[in-house]
């Protein structure tokens, strides 16, 4: 199988994530819990695997990287623990749902939104649109860093900027963009950044990450045993324990430390020019095939996440997918749980099939799939 939809989650796993998975579930004990030396040692993974993370984010502070079951909880969790009723919120057009289902629960209880127009290369006017959306009830900024639907980047150093410069706090949704494009949270000052840990970091599914400059703390949406100060009814303030309440998931969570390990290996500008190229080469491809409809323009550098999803004209979405899956490539069609991304460039109702490599897609990949394409009508 040639396996082209790794935005939904990355395949093959490194040998090195299956291994640190395996190891902790041959031998391990609960973390954080006992004083015996299996109990111990799960503690040890779980703060070695924090400070690689606060260590690849650029977040001076271990305890400020947060484990969570998967990028979703994390947005949940910084959305729900700072707006109140009343505030207002600006996000891009192109967000998923893992931040639009919260905010539309949140507007039944007072919470108002504003949409800002995304310009696929033209920072200074997405830059102006999230401006003028900003009001005097305005709480936040909370954007995507690249778009899992159609690869567009936001400028999101900038965005930022303009946050702190209305006195707004800026949360980042990197689902798609951890370990493909830089992401310094100590340098850039983002408040919260939450992202995936089986996409682009290459770890188990069920794993992810709320990672916190420490300028805001959101309250938490959860409460429970965390294995400190156990007297006390009320939920620890101290990090991590704050929001880590139960069982961590130890196997993940080591996963997650190797993935991570792996990324950094092999280094994320190499990633980043490998899958890019590959996209790029595949653009070409389709943009000569009449039948094939593509909403971007050619996907660069400055302006691009590895992404790129595609229509063929009177060919529902998902009758493409099938077809290509028949052929053996993988790829994922429909609205990709992102449907104001797809209102934005107008597939609402017909979805897109899209396509995402990896560090282990090869160029012969790309080509088979273009040719299998250029196929089907």
């Amino acid at each position: 199988m040639i396996y082209l939809d790794n935005s939904a989650t990355t395949y093959p796993k490194p040998q090195k994530v299956s291994n640190a998975v395996s190891q902790t579930m041959r031998a391990s004990a609960n973390p954080g819990r006992s004083g015996h030396s299996m109990s111990l040692a799960a503690a040890k993974t779980i703060y070695d695997a924090r400070t690689t993370a606060a260590e690849f984010f650029g977040i001076g502070s271990p305890e400020n990287v947060i484990f969570m079951q998967n990028c979703t909880m994390a947005l949940n969790t910084a959305i729900k623990g700072i707006l109140k009723k009343g505030d207002h919120v600006v996000v891009s057009a192109l967000e998923h749902n893992a931040v639009m289902r919260p905010l539309k629960a949140l507007e039944e209880k007072g919470i108002s939104v504003t949409k800002a127009e995304v310009s696929a290369k033209d920072d200074d006017k997405t830059v102006d649109s999230f401006r003028k959306s900003i009001n005097a009830n305005t709480k936040a900024i909370i954007c995507t860093h690249a778009s899992n639907v159609w690869g567009i980047r936001l400028p999101i150093e900038r965005l930022c900027a303009l946050a702190h410069t209305y006195g707004l706090i800026f949360i980042v949704d990197a689902a798609q963009s951890a370990g493909v494009l830089p992401l310094n949270i100590g340098e850039m000052g983002y408040d919260i950044v939450c992202t995936a840990g089986h996409k682009g970091l290459y770890g188990p599914m069920g794993t992810g990450m709320m990672l916190l400059s420490g300028s805001v703390l959101p309250e938490e949406i959860m409460q429970g045993g965390t294995g400190s100060n156990s007297i006390s009814l009320t939920q620890p303030e101290e990090l991590p324990d704050r929001y880590e309440s139960g069982t961590a998931n130890l196997p993940g969570i080591a996963g997650l430390k190797a993935g991570i390990d792996f990324v950094r290996t092999r280094g994320i500008d190499n990633i980043f020019s490998h899958e890019l190229s590959l996209i790029t080469a595949l653009y070409k491809r389709l943009e000569k095939m009449s039948h094939v409809r593509l909403y971007t323009p050619m996907p660069e550098a400055s302006h691009f996440a590895p992404v790129l999803s595609f229509n063929i004209e009177g060919l529902d979405s998902e009758d493409c997918a099938a077809r290509l899956s028949k052929n053996g490539i993988a790829v994922r069609a429909g609205l990709h749980c992102s449907p104001s991304a797809h209102e934005a460039l107008g597939t609402l109702e017909t979805g897109a099939v899209r396509i995402s490599p990896s560090v282990f897609t090869r160029h012969s990949d790309i080509e088979r799939t273009a040719h299998i394409i250029s196929k089907i009508k």
